[in-house]
């Protein structure tokens, strides 16, 4: 017997859909339910590693982990990760497939809706229930003939729908009435429901609202969900950031100066810091918001050439090389990392056509890209001794690669041991510095290396 399909859509991003998933996904599980997640196309830079390789998007990630079950690629079979000149990386069940312009991906979008297909057929097979995630706006009109993530998904998979606006941000009613407005009539009859998101107050004062909700769209309204601060869930989209810029308003917190890249990926890496009561997290995207930091971070990138570019072009690399002068630690992250090595070269012209690029200097490190991805699940070894990893030599971190190509350099200088999932060594990753209570770089082998798994 196929399970059984939920869908949740919202009026807009960042709406709480990715939430809501998640929260359901636990709801089944505690009533006993086999459950899975299910998002046909994510467009985000915050990626996972599947246990065989796979790479999908962290939100389904983490709705896996709420159901109480291993994520596989089918949860996410097209992940879309944007890169620089308005083009993406288009990763089909877990794998690269090619990258294109948006128009180009748009022509190619029915071919893919039949793998789609597949791994949605694949999960009702093997459990009770699938809730489904939507993307943006349930009324894309512009999208309407091409999407294959909203209403063309709720019919294939015969989803009753909940639609969800976010009250927060204000409008709700208008963005709920107009969604609905803007459906096809049948697509107007898949949404069995309204959900207010993001509620601040006294519920009372919204009653008035809720009877006209019911009223003018004939739908029900089934809950209204309080605005809640620290849900760690999974975020995909950077806007997400203008939220977060700051963690910590203690004069006496440990200030941590993030670089906002234009392309900055897996960012939710971040956000265990911002838990700490005495760290204050900022979000910087030139030299004049520097300040004097205690610590400054260049994270990951998708595209690691542009947002280098942009360092140099922006002011942020001759600010980044005075503090550090001045005794400012910094650490690079993935692609943050490859920056601050001697340089990059991308021969193959993987990521841009320009050939070679000089990095900060402050690594005793080089980069190659190469046509082919790494993608693995990773435990590493702490065994550099030095810096901000004194005192923690043999802790353990459990993480996954992902990168395309190699980052070598001094081999008396690492940072960890690293070893595959299934025992393989990996190799030394990571570098530190000479003097490396100031400089230190994590993940030695390219882009988002040793980042969390959930």
């Amino acid at each position: 017997m196929l399970a059984k399909t939920l869908m949740v859509q919202g009026t807009a991003s960042s709406a709480g859909k990715s939430i809501l998933v998640t929260a359901l996904c636990r709801i089944f599980k505690q009533d006993g339910l086999r459950v899975a997640p299910f998002k046909s196309q994510n467009m985000s830079l915050n990626s996972f590693v599947t246990r065989d390789g796979g790479e999908i998007g962290r939100a389904q990630v983490v709705q896996a982990e709420a159901a109480g079950i291993e994520p596989t690629v089918d949860m996410n079979p097209i992940l879309l990760k944007p890169e620089a000149e308005a083009r993406s990386q288009v990763i089909v069940l877990g794998k690269p497939a090619t990258t294109l312009a948006a128009v180009e991906y748009y022509q190619r979008k029915a071919k893919l809706l039949g793998v789609v297909e597949e791994s949605l057929a694949r999960l009702q097979e093997a459990y009770d229930v699938v809730v489904i995630e939507g993307a943006g706006s349930a009324a894309e009109v512009n999208l309407r003939d091409s999407e294959i993530v909203n209403m063309r998904i709720a019919k294939l998979a015969h989803a009753p729908v909940l639609l969800v606006g976010d009250i927060d941000r204000g409008g709700v009613f208008a963005s709920l009435v107009g969604t609905l407005e803007l459906l096809d009539p049948d697509e107007r009859d898949l949404i069995k429901g309204l959900v207010i998101n993001k509620f601040r107050g006294d519920i009372s004062l919204l009653k008035s609202g809720l009877d006209f909700l019911e009223t003018r769209t004939g739908k029900p309204v089934l809950g209204v969900i309080p605005f809640f601060r620290d849900i760690a869930i999974a975020q995909e989209d950077s806007v997400y950031l203008e939220d977060r810029l700051i963690q910590s308003t203690e004069a006496n917190s440990l200030d941590i100066a993030i670089f906002r890249l234009p392309r900055i990926a897996n960012f939710d890496d971040f956000d265990p810091l911002g838990y700490e009561p005495d760290a204050r997290i900022r979000y910087v995207d030139g030299p004049q918001e520097l300040g004097r930091p205690d610590l400054l971070v260049i994270p990951g990138t998708k595209s690691t050439l542009a947002d280098l570019a942009f360092i140099h072009e922006s002011g942020l690399a001759r600010a980044i090389l005075s503090l550090v002068r001045q005794g400012t630690p910094i650490v690079g992250i993935c692609g943050g990392y490859q920056m601050l090595g001697k340089k990059i070269t991308d021969p193959f012209g993987v990521e841009s056509p320009v050939g070679e690029m000089a990095g900060l200097g402050l690594l005793d490190v080089e980069t190659e890209f190469a046509p082919e991805k790494t993608t693995s699940q990773v435990t590493a070894v702490v065994t550099g001794d030095r810096g901000l990893l004194a005192g923690s030599t043999g802790e353990t971190v459990d993480g996954y690669e992902i990168h395309m190509g190699q980052t070598r350099g001094r081999s008396d200088l690492p940072a960890f041991d690293v070893v595959g999932v299934r025992g393989q060594r990996s190799g030394v990753s990571g570098q530190g510095s000479k003097d490396s209570a100031r400089k230190f770089g994590d993940g030695g082998t390219g882009p988002c290396p040793l980042s969390p798994v959930p």
